[in-house]
């Protein structure tokens, strides 16, 4: 299937000359694409029918489906799962904060990175997403809310720098001023640490938030609960932040799950601060989601306080991250493997 909504304008100004129509046509269709959020070529008033009926042979487009949606009585989180033209289902989360909407989408159909923590890696990946397909997300949600999301985190299912070239193109398709003009400072992508393309992205020196998990202080822990460190050490991920710093100034935060008994004590809250005295940075601490297939156990009260504690003494700015649709299994990777299961895939 040819795919037309992850095109810029350049290369949709090519298809309507293509097509012996007028440039500024191109201009019309990318505002119904990304500023109206309309997919269908029906609803689009002001181009001619024939181009319009022409675009729907040549360029179909199948817009995400919402398949379920879970609202959280707690504090109003919605979980969604879509389902892509391929029949294949993502998850997205929509939460509500005082400076704003924030979505979580994901950039690929399951994931391989196989991190022990988390329920989207279980099945590995299927298929990475199209750029037209992570910001449906947001768009479906924004339509099916009616209301304005202002902050992205691409923090659900899939590894977004595995493909970094469909993740730029997202980002460029959401940043643009003829779209949602949402700008890379209202953006988070996260990473599980793949070195040489956190090193590229840094040479974009895009002012987008870059989110790297880290959850271990050694290689040794860390390979234990995420592969990818078999691959890349702590040392050359410390070097590629400091890269990443230099190159955009921007301060990188570190995810940290509080595994009870395997990261969470003294010595490892220790070398996490000697690790990140001096940096640029910010420590963001969450207690690990329950996953069936996992016995890993969230840290009790007394040893996150603590471990907050200790960072703080080295200077380290650290938050930890407000639990939110407990109620609706939030968490990533949950509802799409019951709605798998459920459906008997």
């Amino acid at each position: 299937m040819n795919e037309i909504v992850s095109l810029d304008l350049k290369e949709l100004e090519a298809i309507i000359l293509g097509y012996g129509e007028s440039k500024f046509r191109a201009k019309q269709l990318f505002e119904w694409f990304h500023k109206k959020m309309v997919w269908d070529y029906n609803e689009m008033s002001n181009l001619p029918l024939k181009l319009r009926e022409r675009l729907a042979v040549d360029y179909p487009i199948m817009p995400l489906r919402i398949v379920e949606r879970l609202t959280s009585q707690i504090d109003g989180t919605i979980k969604y799962l879509f389902e892509l033209g391929d029949s294949h289902i993502i998850e997205s989360v929509f939460m509500r904060y005082k400076h704003g909407n924030s979505v979580c989408i994901s950039s690929q159909v399951g994931c391989r990175m196989g991190c022990k923590f988390c329920a989207s890696t279980i099945e590995g990946r299927v298929r990475n997403l199209l750029p037209s397909e992570m910001l449906g997300q947001i768009y479906a949600i924004q339509k099916d809310t009616n209301e304005r999301v202002s902050n992205i985190v691409i923090m659900g299912s899939g590894e977004p720098l595995e493909e970094l070239d469909i993740t730029l193109k997202f980002l460029s398709l959401i940043n643009d001023p003829m779209g949602q003009n949402i700008g890379g400072r209202h953006i988070t992508v996260s990473t599980c640490g793949l070195v040489p393309q956190m090193r590229r992205l840094a040479d974009e020196k895009l002012q987008i938030n870059l989110a790297l998990s880290l959850h271990a202080t050694t290689d040794e822990k860390r390979k234990a609960i995420m592969p990818i460190a078999n691959k890349y050490s702590i040392a050359e991920l410390m070097d590629t932040c400091q890269y990443f710093i230099k190159q955009t100034n921007r301060r990188i935060t570190f995810e940290y799950s509080l595994i009870e008994g395997e990261n969470d004590h003294e010595e490892d809250a220790h070398r996490l601060g000697k690790l990140l005295k001096g940096m640029l940075c910010h420590v963001n601490l969450i207690p690990v989601n329950k996953i069936e297939e996992r016995n890993y156990k969230s840290s009790q009260t007394s040893r996150i306080e603590r471990f907050i504690h200790i960072l703080e003494q080295y200077g380290v700015p650290t938050t930890l991250r407000r639990t939110l649709g407990a109620d609706i299994e939030a968490a990533c990777g949950q509802l799409r493997r019951r709605y798998i299961k459920k459906r008997g895939e």
